[in-house]
């Protein structure tokens, strides 16, 4: 199979499995909305994002390692997935040992215990799901996914409507969710029979740490960039108003939801052809064509569809939320764009550089939120999120080509992102025939980037007859 059909074939299935089940996700939004105060979402959010930013320190960031290392096929992969689960067990040992701490924040009075098993089954899942897909078991690494969600779903269901139990009912049906599709994958994939204690192997202990532990500050920087948020909301406007501006951030995750599924796919691909330089160079050129364009029409197709998916998938107490979903699209727009760019990191191993690029976005944030945020409200911390995630990308478009040398196609870039920009600033600031207004700016971006999106497909689907 080649390179183009092998990675047109993963994302496709990797998206048949993610897409159907966060489009679950978001058709019950509307009980999650209706059961939940705006209050009671916003603590829910907290705790989640709360959670999320410790998982990586947890896992001392194996999830990522193992990946990366057994995609190698030349690697051993029993001993990399020994030693990854041998690292996970330490490091959860460690974080056992100091999660008393997280009781010194007011916020969590009660919920600590849920924190904890929730970075804990979130870790095993991870780690199991993405041993699954580095080996290439591309289905069964999306059925589990498909799973997760209808467990999480299900246990949602059961908790907030029949035992009416609340925030503690929202989170604690993720963390089932992950504990049963973490048995699901050791059993189907025989996860047993990959692990020994003989495997078990320093040298490749600490090589998984020196490419997972700049990953760990990297993926805190980007969580701290979301989580400052929350905070700064919480603390300026209140929970309410930060149950309203989580709820804004649904909508724009069918951006990275988009980008994300594509790109699961990638870093496979992008690994394989990784040894040949040429051809990684006219990879990377002809895959990032597409990406831009897909991503920078779906972000302008949502951003014009704002308020009415608003309307359509929120409660009414959580209207308001239109207003921030503008400006936090463009930021998801931007972020797809620099998770493509992070992929060339991750391919020549050089996660220092995913590091230092996501810390200046992450300190970039933090300081507009706290000039935004008592100024405008939850809009500054959107605003900020977008500023942050624009300064990376600046960065990131400079350092990335210097390791791999692909074209960056920067005038349409450009041009897409400030056209994106002008249709945000049409939405939110109640521009007089607003509709129309962003309705030309979607054509005009569509016409910009239609052209190399159709490109992009008749080249991959050329090369494909010709091989």
């Amino acid at each position: 199979m080649n390179r183009y059909k092998k990675l047109f074939s993963d994302t496709v299935i990797l998206g048949l499995g993610t897409f159907g089940s966060k489009l679950l996700v978001f058709l019950l939004m509307p009980l999650y909305t209706a059961l939940l105060s705006t209050a009671q979402y916003g603590t829910a959010e907290l705790i989640t994002s709360t959670a999320n930013l410790l998982i990586p320190v947890a896992c001392v960031g194996i999830s990522n390692g193992i990946f990366r290392f057994a995609a190698e096929r030349e690697t051993d992969q029993r001993a990399v997935f020994s030693s990854s689960v041998t690292l996970l067990g330490i490091g959860t040992v460690v974080f056992g040992i100091l999660s008393p701490l997280l009781s010194l924040i007011g916020y969590f009075d009660g919920y600590v215990w849920l924190i904890i098993f929730y970075v804990i089954s979130a870790n095993l899942q991870a780690v199991c799901a993405q041993y699954v897909r580095a080996i290439d078991r591309t289905r069964l690494f999306a059925v589990q996914g498909i799973l997760n969600t209808l467990l999480t779903i299900l246990f949602n269901i059961f908790f907030l409507v029949v035992f009416d139990m609340g925030v503690t009912g929202y989170v604690l049906s993720v963390v089932i969710g992950n504990l049963l599709t973490t048995v699901f994958l050791v059993i189907a994939a025989r996860l047993w029979n990959v692990f020994s204690v003989g495997s078990i192997d320093r040298r490749m202990m600490k090589d998984l740490l020196k490419f997972s532990l700049p990953l760990i500050p990297t993926s805190v920087c980007w969580l701290i960039t979301d989580l400052s948020d929350r905070y700064m909301v919480t603390y300026y406007c209140g929970s309410a108003v930060n149950g309203i501006y989580s709820a804004a951030y649904k909508i724009p995750t069918v951006v990275n939801l988009l980008s994300g599924i594509f790109l699961q796919a990638w870093q496979f691909s992008a690994v394989a052809q990784s040894s040949d330089e040429d051809s990684c160079k006219s990879f990377y050129t002809e895959v990032f064509r597409g990406f831009l364009s897909l991503i920078m029409i779906g972000a302008a197709g949502l951003i014009l569809f704002s308020r009415f998916l608003t309307g359509l998938l929120l409660n009414n107490a959580y209207f308001e939320a239109w207003r921030y979903m503008p400006t936090l699209l463009c930021a998801a727009a931007i972020e797809a764009v620099v998770a493509f760019l992070a992929s060339v990191y991750m391919v020549r191993k050089k996660s220092m550089h995913s590091f230092f690029t996501a810390m200046i976005g992450t300190l970039l944030n933090i300081l507009f939120n706290v000039l935004l945020i008592p100024r405008i409200g939850a809009l500054g911390a959107a605003i900020a999120t977008l500023l942050g995630y624009g300064a990376v990308l600046i960065v990131r478009l400079i350092d990335a080509p210097r390791i791999i040398r692909f074209r960056l196609f920067p005038i349409r870039l450009i041009t897409s992102v400030l056209l994106l920009l002008a249709s945000a600033a049409v939405m939110t600031l109640n521009v007089s025939g607003r509709i129309w207004w962003t309705l030309l700016l979607t054509v005009i971006i569509v016409a910009i980037n239609a052209p190399a999106l159709l490109g992009s497909l008749k080249k991959v689907l050329t090369r494909r007859k010709q091989e």
